[in-house]
């Protein structure tokens, strides 16, 4: 791989034997903690030297952490890689474990006394806040420290699905519009199964979910072992269900969950329009969900280069401002993108913010216009991490993922905008049109459908039902009947469930849909309201408070229901403007 298009670790630590050393003074750092045990409460002073010490703990682990799952994350078969992240891992069980001792410590200081040190240490004051919070769900230092102890044994669900997802389960040939064999993996099959033959798609999405179905016990095993573990955590902790566990960390009430589901629920009838209308304008008698991802327009050439797509995504993120561009063009220029497929890589796209140092992103780069999309999507994290940091201290930086998810998709619709607003190609505009309805249907509707499937898995789980191959799949079956109703049903689609890595991540995907619908608002501002001032201004809030109260910053309130409904409504009219386009 041409170095140009790599990452550049060395950013972090210029050598291994830098790293080495770095994870050295972090295992010094954790052994230092046991001394600020039984001193949180003595006086202010012994409180901030305390938290002082196990923050600044933090930050070396975690830097030590990053760069191990970096550099495995860029090759994942690598020994050496998997090694390093295993230790770098440990160090954080480690951390974890002499740790457990501070959230009983500071619930155990009297409210009075506790409000005089944070007056002290201002700058702990959202760190506490969120502890007394918990109050009710923490449990004595010495449990605390048990369930700690056990967070590296409660990756090994997500651990083998990396393993099994990216390094060893492999595809075998599909064939190529010429009717070529070609070869299948994770990054070429979002290409084939746009393809404008559906022959070329049917194909694709067989041998694709084939090859995950041959291994759909073990998958059902990984997956039920995560659910036992999150059911297991919240049960300890005394949450009513392990949604409401998830939720509680960002402040977020389950009611926010249960709102969107019944937002998009509404607009259902929505959806049957879009299928029915994607139906026609492919010529089928029968829309196959291996007929969802392929454009509406026919003969469309968005092929492009990706120094062409960074360019592109700079234009439309202008009304960001100057200093957004200038960070764009040091992302681009100075090594934090690693751009194309490579053996052993972690598949899909993310960004991962390195306080200290700069954001880096992972993409797949394949040349369509939806890698154009996910570079603004990724960069969207970035620079949020990047403003985060830059304003915030190293406790107060890192944000929830609920903002994250607004962050990103704020790029994405302003994008979409930027598209429409200066193409005059008829068939290309409904291409972008077909792209901004594809955004309203993979990244709300089909991410609720995720958040729909997890929660009933995990309350089969609950209620004694084992979660069987064959059990998940019959929740994806209904679930993918009800929100894709008009279209086939295909069986091979049933396990789909089983390839999401998100899932790994319990009640993380709901976040993706709210934050789809707050983006389309944000957007709607920054172009027509003088809103990008506000939004630069929560890009600065990072974890400082919570995601909820960051939001109204934008003006959004996700606690009401509108949010979410006007988004639908902003789908609905789209396809409108879709069907007149077409």
């Amino acid at each position: 791989m041409d170095k140009k298009y790599l990452w550049d670790l060395s950013h972090i630590f210029k050598t291994k034997s830098d790293w080495e050393a770095a994870l050295k003074e972090a295992e010094a750092a954790i052994k230092t903690i046991s001394s600020v045990a039984g001193t949180l409460g003595q006086s202010k002073e012994s409180f901030k030297a305390g938290f002082d010490a196990v923050i600044a703990a933090m930050q070396k682990v975690e830097l030590v952490y990053l760069y191990a799952m970096l550099q495995k994350a860029g090759d994942n078969g690598s020994d050496e890689y998997q090694d390093m992240d295993g230790r770098a891992t440990n160090l954080y069980v480690a951390f974890g474990a002499e740790t457990a001792f501070i959230d009983p410590e500071i619930l155990a200081i009297p409210p009075e006394k506790l409000a005089e040190f944070v007056e002290y240490a201002p700058v702990y004051r959202h760190a506490v806040d969120a502890i007394t919070r918990a109050r009710e769900h923490t449990l004595d230092a010495e449990r605390e420290k048990m369930l700690a102890l056990l967070g590296d044994a409660a990756q090994t669900p997500n651990n083998c699905f990396d393993m099994l997802e990216s390094v060893d389960i492999s595809f075998p040939n599909v064939h190529d519009e010429n009717g070529e064999e070609k070869p299948l993996t994770h990054a070429t099959f979002a290409r084939y199964r746009e393809s404008e033959n559906q022959e070329v798609r049917r194909e694709a999405f067989e041998v694709y979910f084939g090859e995950f179905k041959r291994y759909i016990n073990t998958f059902a095993a990984m997956y039920s072992g995560n659910v036992k573990f999150d059911s297991y955590f919240a049960d300890v902790r005394g949450f009513s269900s392990a949604c409401e566990a998830a939720l509680f960390g960002s402040a977020v009430p389950v009611s926010v969950y249960d709102s969107l589901v019944s937002a998009v629920h509404s607009a259902l009838p929505s959806m049957r329009r879009y299928l029915e209308l994607r139906k026609k304008a492919l010529g089928l008698s029968e829309l196959n969900l291996y007929d969802l991802y392929c454009p509406m327009v026919e003969s469309v050439d968005l092929k492009i280069s990706y120094e062409d797509a960074c360019q592109l995504v700079k234009k439309a993120l202008a009304p960001l401002g100057e200093n957004y561009a200038k960070l764009l063009d040091r992302a681009f220029g100075e090594h934090w993108i690693d751009v194309y497929e490579n053996k052993g890589k972690t598949t899909g796209a993310f960004s991962c913010g390195v306080y200290g140092v700069h954001p880096y992103v992972l993409l797949n780069f394949t040349g369509t216009l939806d890698d154009a999309f996910t570079i603004a999507h990724e960069l969207g994290h970035a620079m949020h991490s990047y403003f985060s940091d830059e304003a915030n201290e190293y406790v107060n930086s890192d944000y929830k993922i609920l903002v994250a998810e607004v962050a990103s998709t704020v790029n994405e619709v302003l994008l979409t905008k930027y598209l429409l607003s200066t193409e005059t190609d008829k068939r290309r505009r409904a291409y972008i049109l077909n792209h901004f309805l594809e955004g309203f249907r993979t990244t709300v509707f089909r991410q609720t459908l995720f958040a729909e499937f997890e929660r009933k898995a995990h309350e089969m789980y609950k209620s004694g039902v084992t979660l069987t191959p064959q059990a998940l799949s019959n929740v994806y079956h209904e679930l993918n009947s009800l929100y894709y109703e008009g279209a086939i049903n295909n069986e091979i689609m049933d396990i789909e469930w089983a390839r999401i890595p998100h899932f790994y991540n319990a009640f993380y995907v709901y976040q993706y849909a709210t934050g789809f619908s707050s983006a389309v608002a944000i957007a709607d501002s920054i172009l027509n309201s003088n809103g990008a001032e506000n939004y630069l201004r929560f890009l600065t809030t990072g974890g400082s408070d919570y995601p909820l109260n960051e939001l109204r910053i934008t003006g959004v309130d996700l606690t009401k229901p509108d949010t979410v409904e006007r988004a639908m409504k902003v789908f609905a009219e789209t396809i409108d403007e879709m069907e007149k386009a077409l």
